[in-house]
Order: C-alpha cells, then structure tokens, then sequence
C-alpha cells in the first residue's frame, strides 16, 4: 500500500488518552451534566479503555466533591484526576474527594499573569513548586498545565517545567488556551519543549480554528505522549480535540492509544444526548452518515469492490458501524437498481431509469434521501404517468 510517509517514519510509542469531557467539555457553555449522566459517561469512558479522566473542579463546592466522589466510584481501570488552580482552597477540596491524581492549572502567559491574577512571572514559579511541593506531600500524584503556553515565550514555560518536576510532578502539560496554533506551530512548540522538559509531556487543544485534532496529532508527533481531548470535541467556545477523531487517526498509523474503537459511536451517542448536542450527521467516524454514499460513481464502483472508496483504515466495520447506500439526487442506476432490490420493488433497467429523474425532484424537495416507502411511491408515480392514471 502506498503512502506519504513510511511505516518506520511514525513514532513507536503509545498515545495516553487523558479525557476531559466531564471538566472542560462541561465548560463548554450550556452545558451541564446531572449526577446519573456523569456516572454513566464515566463508566462509557472507562469501559472504552481510556486511561485518564478529569472527573471535575472540586472548587466548586460540596455538591461537586460528592459529585466527583460518587462518579470516581464508578471506574475500574480508569485513573482520575481533578482540577486546580494555584490556589491552597483548591488544593483542600481536591483532598476530599478521595483522588490521588490532581492537576494544577498555571497561567503562564503575561497576558493571562496580569490579567486574571495581577501577577508576575516571578509569582507563577514560587507558586507552582509550593502548591505541587504541597500536594505532593499530602500524596498526591501531580501533573501541572501551562495554561495559554501558546502565548508564551517557551522559555519560560521551559522555567515552569523545571520548578514543577523539582517539586515532585509527574507530568506536564502545554496548553493551547485559545485555539491559536496550527499544525505545524504545535510541533516547532512540542519539539522545541520536550527535551528540555524531562518530564512527560501532555497536550491540550482548542478549536478555535478548527485545528484541534490536527494539532493534537502533530503534537504526538513531535514528541507528546498523553493527549486531552473530549468525547464529540466539546469544551470552551469551539471546543477541544475530540477523542473520537484523535483515536481514530492514531489507531490508523497503527498507534496503541487503548480505545476500543467499536464503543466510540456508543460513547459519542451518550455525550450527545446529555450534552443537549445533537452530533452533526457527517461527523467523522460517529456521524450518522459518516459512512454512506451517494454518489452514482462511488456507489457503482463500490457495488464491484469496497476498497475503490474505503481503506482498511476507514472502513465501517472497524468503528463497528455499517456502509450505507444513500439514494437522492446524486444516485446512478446501479446504485438505484440495488436500492429497489432491497425494498423488494422491481429493480431492472428500464425500471431505474424511469425512476430516476422522479427521484432527483424527490430528493431537491424533500431534502433527504428516499427510502423504501419513498421508492414505492416513486415506482407508483412512474406507472401512473406511464399508464395516464393520474386519478
């Protein structure tokens, strides 16, 4: 099989999927889960082999701790982590919820030091390696963010990094806040810090251009190991990565990310429902249509063989899902004669192509495809017309 780039170009390493969906793809605005979805979006995410969870804020007060109590109660395989600011009342809740992973979130950009905290670089450094120092003695496992790192002179975040793992931290974040790096951005930045971090490295990303998933690859590329995402990309503004694209991808590129890859439509259907957003019908790889076709040409060479249209990388039955042939306005006979094969209608030539031009002006009124009821009353219409029995 021919591609881009070679096999022992990619890097031969796992990809750690560090969900976020029940903090930050709770941020996302609107949104708001009750105790039973958190629960249940839980067990889905564990079930499905991802290896992290931030399961929520506990600064958010006591019905949040018992939230984030009852919801850590639910996993079995899954590692859970909960959110802080550089902030000692944080730090106090996270203790009360029974986890022994937290995160601590440090702005590092000036913008973010003096506008939200009326503080300074200086400040940021004494605080992380108190607060992780602190957390770490209570025996927590710490990981530390860079919040807005893509705003950021990597030289300092570099300075976070170093205070962070003198203070005990076992992992460290670069988090792309506002959505502002493309692809090739997020490796020179990836690249530029991981060996000058010397800790694990996790990316976070936004979509604020559209580029999250893009450059959460790019980042595993240059040199990220755990990758944040959220189950349909939900989270601030345009959202985060979505886990069900990221894993996908990185399973393709033969990739061990951990993801049972047949739960993601499952998984997506749940966030949906309680999320209150309905998922785009051409989403990929969870999307109602993500694997149909239409179009006469497509379908006529996929009729003769699969793989002209679908790659073994693509192809449904790896996602656990099904090929679909769409019939509207787009159709070839081919793919009509097998539609109305299917709906038990007569499907010869002569047949199709009566139908045909009857099904294009169905589909640009009604604007969806036909099924087979549709069908039937197409080849009813095409007889009356044939036969001057319009009554």
């Amino acid at each position: 099989m021919t591609t881009i780039f070679s096999r022992s170009d990619l890097p031969n390493r796992p990809a750690v999927i560090c969900d976020t969906t029940l903090r930050d793809g709770e941020q996302t605005a609107g949104v708001a889960f009750s105790l039973d979805e958190k629960r249940a979006i839980a067990r889905a995410l564990d079930a499905a082999g991802v290896s992290e969870l931030e399961v929520g804020v506990a600064a958010m007060g006591y019905d949040e701790v018992d939230d984030i109590r009852t919801v850590i109660a639910e996993l079995r395989d899954a590692t859970p982590v909960v959110w802080c600011r550089l902030r000692m009342g944080d730090l106090d809740m996270a203790h009360k919820t029974g986890a022994r992973r937290l995160h601590f979130a440090v702005p590092v950009s000036d913008r973010q030091l003096a506008g939200k905290l009326r503080a300074d670089r200086d400040w940021a450094l004494r605080n992380t390696a108190e607060m992780v120092h602190t957390a770490t003695a209570r025996g927590f496992e710490v990981s530390v963010g860079a919040e807005d790192a893509s705003r950021t002179n990597p030289a300092f975040i570099a300075d976070v990094a170093h205070v962070a793992k003198q203070a005990g931290a076992i992992r460290f974040r670069l988090a792309d806040t506002l959505g502002l790096l493309d692809p090739f951005e997020a490796h020179a930045l990836v690249q530029t810090l991981a060996p000058r971090i010397g800790l694990p490295l996790e990316f976070h990303a936004h979509d604020d251009f559209g580029m999250a998933t893009a450059n959460t690859l790019a980042a595993y590329h240059a040199g990220a190991s755990h990758l944040s995402v959220t189950v349909n990309g939900l989270g601030e503004r345009a959202g985060n990565a979505a886990l069900e694209e990221v894993t996908a991808v990185l399973e393709a590129q033969g990739v061990s990310t951990g993801v049972d890859l047949r739960s993601l439509q499952a998984l997506s259907a749940l966030v949906a429902l309680a999320s209150g957003r309905p998922l785009p019908v051409s989403k990929p790889v969870v999307g109602e249509m993500a694997f149909a076709h239409e179009a006469g040409i497509h379908v006529d060479a996929i009729l003769k063989n699969h793989n002209t249209y679908e790659d073994p990388r693509t192809e449904p039955a790896r996602y656990g899902r099904e090929r679909q042939f769409v019939l509207g306005k787009h159709s070839g006979l081919a793919g009509l004669r097998a539609g109305l094969c299917a709906a038990n209608l007569p499907s010869d030539a002569a047949t199709a192509r009566r139908i045909q031009p009857l099904l294009r002006d169905f589909a640009i009124r009604e604007k969806r495809p036909a099924l087979a009821a549709d069908l039937a009353m197409l080849v009813a219409l095409a007889r009356a017309f044939d036969t001057g029995d319009m009554a």
